[in-house]
């Protein structure tokens, strides 16, 4: 919003006199938010946060000035989010990438290993795919689920859903237990997975995982070290508003990509559900230092071709997480809801990313490796049993 204040014309008087009105218990909010410079745009109220206790008075006034903070907080946002809604005018749709590699075949998918089969196979398709993806920010991979586990798996986190708002209302578990937090709460939630508890969570894995080029992708870049990061579902129901365009990570000189994020659709994403908008290209020091810059901020929103994920059931979109992008509002007429089943994962090299993962305690607490994951989902296709993610399991709260 400083940011903001300081550009001239038709935009900032508008989003000044928004401004002006809500200035002091934003700026309140900023003073007395977590050090992050990313934290305070998902930090949710008092009375939402792990171990919260209203035992006072006092404590319980403040829970109520925090309630009013974080609602003032996201009218701001989504004001924000309808003007850069006006500067994206050119946005087309995330097409699937498609390459060529020698000797092999159709490229890999739910059911196909790799191109042709073979483990050398796949390491090259992953190099190729992870070319086309350090360079855009984004990729596009079509069937890295077939049909029948996409909507195995939707019908499945819904009921999670449902019984998760159930054990939150009752007390039995603190809302961090099972939700992540995420911009803009209002129907809209980030529904963290337990791992190893249900046979369609790890069957959506392998085929999204392994039998995919996905896995090969993240090895080519980060090797079989990364780290499973995030294991979550992104839902997203009519009414929720977009999201401002944002970075997950910021871009740190010297220092290599921090994440790769897959978002798998779990049906068909339509334009009317809210697509998530990418700017490709925009994970680039250059392109930081221009969407930090009250001088060229809008601009790099307005000029930079969008691509929008309106990806078929099963199909996903994998990114990093220092590209520009956003969650756009759903406006469906017909009531239906969006959700995208999604993993990251992150380099060994990095410690903290800066912003919390969307990840159950328990199974970030692991630092999963994807060399014994890969493993061990290996082991499952072949109807051995999957012990590491068996463990795992009964780890789960």
């Amino acid at each position: 919003l400083m940011v903001l204040m300081t550009r001239r014309g038709a935009r900032s008087r508008t989003m000044m006199a928004i401004f002006h009105s809500r200035a002091a218990a934003f700026l309140l909010l900023l003073w007395s938010s977590a050090p992050s410079t990313t934290s305070f745009l998902l930090a949710p109220p008092l009375s939402t946060a792990p171990n919260f206790k209203a035992s006072t008075a006092l404590s319980a006034g403040s829970t109520d000035v925090s309630d009013l903070l974080y609602q003032e907080q996201e009218k701001i946002i989504i004001q924000r989010g309808e003007l850069e809604e006006t500067f994206v005018t050119n946005a087309k749709p995330l097409e699937a990438s498609k390459i060529k590699i020698r000797g092999a075949g159709k490229a890999g998918g739910f059911g196909k290993a790799s191109s042709n089969g073979t483990k050398a196979s796949s390491k090259l398709e992953g190099k190729s795919y992870a070319k086309i993806l350090k360079k855009e920010g984004v990729l596009r991979l079509d069937n890295v689920l077939s049909p029948t586990t996409a909507d195995a798996l939707r019908t499945y986190l819904y009921n999670l859903r449902t019984q998760s708002e159930q054990d939150v209302a009752d007390g039995k578990v603190q809302p961090i237990e099972r939700y992540a937090h995420v911009l803009l709460k209002h129907n809209r939630c980030d529904l963290t997975i337990p791992l190893g508890t249900e046979e369609i969570v790890t069957k959506a894995l392998n085929e999204s995982l392994r039998k995919s080029p996905v896995g090969g992708i993240v090895e080519s870049i980060f090797g079989d070290g990364a780290i499973l990061h995030e294991f979550s579902c992104l839902m997203s129901d009519v009414g929720s508003q977009r999201q401002v365009i944002h970075p997950d990570t910021p871009f740190v000189d010297g220092k290599g990509p921090v994440l790769y994020t897959c978002f798998i659709a779990l049906q068909d994403v339509t334009m009317d559900m809210g697509p998530t908008t990418w700017l490709p290209r925009t994970h680039t020091r250059e392109a930081h230092a221009a969407f930090k810059d009250p001088f060229t901020k809008d601009e790099i929103v307005s000029n930079t071709p969008a691509k929008l994920g309106l990806l078929p059931k099963g199909s996903c979109g994998i990114f990093d997480s220092r590209l520009l992008h956003c969650g756009t509002a759903n406006r469906s007429n017909e009531g239906k809801s969006r959700a995208l089943f999604y993993f990251s994962f992150k380099n060994p090299e990095v410690g903290y990313t800066g912003n919390p993962a969307s990840i159950r305690l328990e199974l970030g607490a692991e630092n999963v490796p994807l060399g014994k994951l890969m493993s061990d989902l290996e082991s499952f296709e072949r109807g051995e049993g999957c012990p590491l993610i068996d463990e795992l399991g009964r780890k789960m709260r």
